[in-house]
């Protein structure tokens, strides 16, 4: 296939629009330290040591990292985000991302946040999808026991009855509230349970058009097959299927935990059998777009120009409806701005909450790019040259 032609992704004047001068600098200094294994390692560890010992150190990290990769601690507080996302034609995805609580409390805690964003999502032009993570409104322990089919105590039955009950609550919400939501994916060896959650909400909510979307990590061995399964089960059953893709998030701790174990490890043998398997399921989702919407989670390039160029080959328009491509806040701006300047559906997902709180998140994403070949590189080289194009930078 001959990818689009037309759009760019090194057009550093459109993919930095947004951002003033001293905004690009201080993304420079956090990508050029994210990209050191070493010196990210040590202020990941510095960061977690101020905290264990109360240091007063919120203001700096919110007025760095958490500047630039998070909205706000609030909702409220994330709204200039949106609209600033807005006036360039993208879109804003809030992720309460909130991570690693385990009571009872804290999952309704989460729950009536999601719930939250919704709401306010509803009355937002600019906010086309809400989001939850699973394991913020359910216990990793009864999460782990369902899938290993383990008998669950009366305490645990009751916890796990919970966690149906308020994924259901969230659905219901964003049916009623007619908004997307999307159900993001966990580690493999707590997925099952999630995925037979999602279907079922898929199944009661999805009749008329796909609301709720499912996560597929398509660096996953099993994930390909899972979306094709999925598929057939929605003709059967007479429901519309949401899927977003993703290339994964927790490589390491998968291989690790499979060796330790002693199971097949769970992760494509190879980056290029990952890159093919999420490519397939791209065409396989425009193959059957009548029935599937697909959001594209990416930022790999390839993937982006791959996904414009199926569209224009099968006539689809660029605003359609059931298209869309998404990248994390504060990352890939080359591709969210060229592709939405360019007029085809684009969001960031824009992570919020107390900063505290948010540090396992924005510990995840440093980890995540070290992992991802090049992803630092790729965002310095960039930014650099948007410095030189405002003469910030010597040639």
């Amino acid at each position: 296939m001959k990818l689009k032609s037309d759009i760019s992704f090194d057009d550093t004047e459109i993919a930095f629009s947004p951002k003033s001068n001293w905004e690009i600098k201080k993304s420079r200094a956090l990508f050029a330290t994210v990209g050191h294994p070493v010196v990210s390692a040590i202020a990941t560890g510095l960061v977690k040591i101020g905290f264990a010992l109360r240091l007063p150190i919120k203001g700096m990290i919110k007025n760095t990292v958490f500047e630039v990769f998070c909205g706000g601690e609030t909702i409220a507080e994330s709204i200039q985000t949106v609209d600033v996302l807005g006036k360039y034609g993208v879109g804003t995805i809030l992720d309460y991302s909130v991570e690693g609580e385990e009571t009872e409390e804290a999952f309704d805690n989460t729950k009536n946040e999601t719930i939250k964003t919704i709401i306010n999502a509803q009355n937002n032009g600019n906010i086309p999808f809400c989001v939850f993570k699973p394991t913020g409104v359910a216990s990793v322990h009864v999460l782990e026991k369902v899938q290993l089919r383990k008998p669950l105590s009366e305490t645990e039955q009751i916890a796990f009855e919970r966690i149906k009950s308020r994924i259901d609550e969230i659905c219901k919400e964003a049916y009623e509230n007619d908004v997307p939501l999307l159900i993001d994916a966990e580690d493999s060896w707590i997925q099952d349970p999630v995925d037979e959650m999602v279907y079922a909400m898929m199944a009661k909510y999805n009749k008329e058009k796909a609301l709720i979307f499912n996560t597929y990590q398509m660096y996953r061995v099993s994930s390909l097959e899972n979306l094709k399964n999925t598929f057939q089960e929605a003709i059967r059953q007479g429901y519309f299927v949401g899927a977003k893709l993703v290339r994964g998030a927790y490589m390491e701790n998968e291989r690790e935990r499979a060796e330790k174990m002693g199971y097949p490890d769970p992760i494509q043998p190879t980056k290029e059998a990952t890159d093919d398997g999420y490519n397939e399921a791209l065409k396989f989702c425009i193959d059957h777009k009548d029935h599937i919407d697909v959001i594209n989670c990416t930022h790999n390039e390839y993937s982006s120009y791959y996904l414009a160029s199926l569209m224009e080959e099968y006539g689809i328009k660029n605003n359609d409806s059931g298209v869309w491509f998404a990248q994390l806040y504060g990352m890939s701006d080359n591709i969210s701005f060229n592709l939405a300047k360019a007029g085809y559906n684009v969001a960031k997902y824009v992570p919020y909450g107390p900063v505290k709180s948010v540090m396992p998140y924005l510990f995840r994403r440093a980890e995540e790019n070290k992992s991802v070949a090049g992803q630092s590189g790729r965002e310095l080289t960039l930014i650099k040259k948007e410095l030189k194009r405002r003469k910030l930078e010597k040639k």
